[in-house]
């Protein structure tokens, strides 16, 4: 009687474990590039990044011009003005400084609050999908050394991400 419970407990036991033997895994740089939402707002914030770089570029050039136009009246001048005139350019070079970091930075943070945006509307995909699924546990594919490619579960994720989002607001 004792070996038939002991026999029991273990079969029980066996089957508990074995729906925890599998872990699956997720690729978030996937979703976060190739999902419908993630792909739109990496082009929005490219077209932002590129129509920046090119306004500045613009304004580097017409400083570089301005530089060019003092330097050929060093001689015409006296040395006060020349002086007026380089400290003014000075500033101007400061300001566009100031100002081309500011904009690459807002455009950083707008990038990050996108993809924490993103994140956001995944995990209760993810956590739906776990539920349906049986599914324990999900774990950032970066995370994972290796694993059968049966286990990774992104693809399914970004068809359901691209039903349920159909945009995302990017700054």
């Amino acid at each position: 009687m004792k070996k038939i419970l002991v026999f029991i407990f273990l079969c029980l036991l066996n089957s508990s474990m074995s729906h925890a033997e599998n872990s699956y895994f997720i690729d978030f740089n996937k979703v976060l590039n190739k999902s419908n939402v993630g792909a739109e707002s990496q082009t929005k914030l490219k077209k932002k990044y590129t129509s920046e770089a090119q306004k500045f570029e613009k304004i580097e050039k017409n400083i570089r011009d301005e530089e060019k136009k003092i330097i050929s009246q060093k001689k015409v001048i006296t040395q006060e003005e020349y002086q007026k005139k380089v400290e003014e350019l000075r500033k101007k070079v400061s300001e566009l400084q100031k100002n081309k970091r500011n904009s690459f930075n807002n455009i950083a943070d707008s990038r990050s609050k996108a993809k924490t945006t993103l994140l956001k509307a995944v995990n209760p995909i993810i956590s739906k999908y776990m539920v349906d699924n049986k599914i324990r546990i999900v774990l950032d594919k970066k995370s994972v050394l290796m694993g059968d490619t049966n286990l990774e579960i992104t693809d399914q994720i970004i068809a359901i991400l691209n039903k349920e989002l159909k945009s995302l607001k990017v700054n």
